[in-house]
């Protein structure tokens, strides 16, 4: 199981790599959520990457909003080079996230707490996007930014509820483990 998921990692980033775009910011929005959250999931899933908790979650939200400003943004879409950087620091930052919740050093609370700002950031910037009245990128309409605001938003609710509900159940388990464990004694 996890050489296959380490194997559907590497597939959904490399197809979101390698697939063409149609010129829509949405579109753009589902590769980068491939490359920086889902492809990073599957990989992590299926291999051990190291934890660096401290770390993971800062460059992870200061990646995502540093790539998303309209100067680098931009850049991204004339520059190869700089859309290449955005899609390895958003691989890097989501291997790094992913690797703490589905790691051994950070107990499960602060799991939750973990995930939980992860879903902040997501939100924020999916709203900023959503209820913008102009478009912040050169070559896309509002209503292009706002479909790539809802992807994001829908994606990023998605995928962090079930985190959620994963962890929850997890901390339940651990609980009625430390309850059985004290009424052994």
């Amino acid at each position: 199981m996890r050489r296959l998921s380490l194997a559907a990692g590497v597939a959904v980033i490399v197809a979101a790599q390698l697939a063409p775009l149609d010129g829509r910011f949405w579109t753009h929005m589902v590769q980068h959520l491939l490359i920086g959250d889902l492809g990073p999931l599957l990989l992590c899933l299926g291999r051990r990457f190291p934890e660096r908790p401290g770390l993971a979650l800062p460059a992870w939200a200061a990646a995502l909003g540093v790539w998303h400003l309209t100067v680098l943004y931009d850049a991204t879409l004339d520059h190869r080079s700089a859309h290449l950087l955005a899609h390895a620091c958003f691989l890097v930052t989501g291997i790094g996230v992913w690797a703490v919740l589905l790691g051994v050093r950070l107990p499960t609370p602060w799991k939750l707490g973990y995930v939980i700002v992860m879903w902040l950031v997501t939100l924020a910037l999916s709203q900023i996007f959503l209820w913008s009245g102009h478009s912040y990128y050169d070559g896309y309409t509002l209503s292009d930014q706002r479909a790539g605001g809802g992807v994001m938003l829908v994606e990023g609710s998605f995928v962090m509820l079930g985190v959620v509900v994963w962890l929850l159940l997890r901390l339940f388990a651990e609980t009625e483990e430390r309850q059985r464990a004290l009424e052994r004694r």
